[in-house]
């Protein structure tokens, strides 16, 4: 039993994307794209196999060239909300206890948090505002 070309186009294309969502790549998926608009051109047009080739080719290449600008733009794009510790990096909290090197109390954001200063020669007493600058584990690090 021979195989027509068409279905090998699809069973590439299927190939190619499995190994899309397992590397996240999205070129694969462009050349996947290629291998379906070849099989296109083999059973519904019956063109040849220098057809095939130079559709899977030109469809691939011209996917990649679109495809590849955007993506690495979306990639150097920062979050445009931060969550999480990230969302309490920079904000002002108010001492509660003592803060200095070696630890205190604030209030941040409504809840309580260990802290310790980020100059170590520095204390701020209770009352004080403070600024956020990292978060590490369960403390915040002010100045």
């Amino acid at each position: 039993m021979e195989i027509d070309a068409w279905l090998w186009w699809l069973i590439g294309a299927a190939a190619l994307g499995i190994a899309l969502v397992v590397t996240a790549m999205p070129e694969l998926g462009m050349l996947a794209v290629g291998a379906i608009a070849a099989a296109v051109v083999t059973g519904v047009f019956g063109g040849g196999a220098v057809a095939q080739v130079a559709v899977f080719a030109v469809i691939s290449t011209a996917g990649i060239a679109v495809v590849r600008p955007i993506a690495n733009r979306h990639r150097a794009q920062r979050p445009q909300f931060a969550s999480g510790v990230d969302a309490l990096k920079g904000r002002q909290a108010v001492v509660l206890e003592r803060v200095d090197a070696s630890g205190g109390r604030i209030k941040l954001a409504g809840e309580v948090w260990s802290a310790r200063a980020l100059d170590t020669g520095h204390a701020y007493e209770v009352g004080q505002e403070v600024d956020v600058v990292d978060i590490e584990g369960a403390t915040a690090i002010v100045m």
